[in-house]
């Protein structure tokens, strides 16, 4: 059997925390990429009408969502390498911080989800830029043109 001294062991622990760390900050990052890349080539079609608007935003809501999750969770790793009283005050501030912006976030997205349900003209997000253009003129609930 092999003898692994405390503080080899806490050394090869601190190590794959670390690791883990920037493997889910790196993952958040690459969350943030492809929901940035999806949203922008989505975008157009909801400019234009072809796509709802506020089913874009939900898409893009969801990857920053899950992007914070990556994030949280990269803090809690780092506050369990050095648990100083600063970190771990920095670590509430942080989690606080984020739990807010994900609980708001949800909250916006749930009612985005409602809109989509009701929304037939995805539209409504938008306002008048897309719902009433000056050559069509106002548009009715159904999308034809009055």
């Amino acid at each position: 059997m092999i003898a692994i001294d405390a503080p080899s062991a806490a050394s090869v622990i601190d190590s794959v925390t670390e690791w883990t760390r920037l493997a889910l900050d790196a993952a958040s990052v690459i969350v943030i990429a492809i929901g940035g890349v999806q949203t922008f080539r989505e975008l157009p079609r909801a400019l234009r009408g072809r796509m709802r608007f506020t089913q874009v935003r939900l898409d893009f809501a969801r990857y920053l969502a899950m992007a914070l999750e990556f994030q949280l969770a990269s803090d809690v790793l780092q506050t369990a390498i050095a648990p100083t009283w600063e970190q771990l005050g920095i670590l509430g501030a942080v989690a606080t911080i984020r739990t807010a912006l994900n609980f708001f976030l949800s909250r916006e997205m749930e009612h985005e989800r409602e809109l989509v349900g009701t929304d037939d003209g995805g539209t409504r997000s938008l306002g008048t830029a897309v719902s009433e253009g000056p050559a069509s003129g106002p548009r009715t609930a159904a999308g034809t043109t009055v």
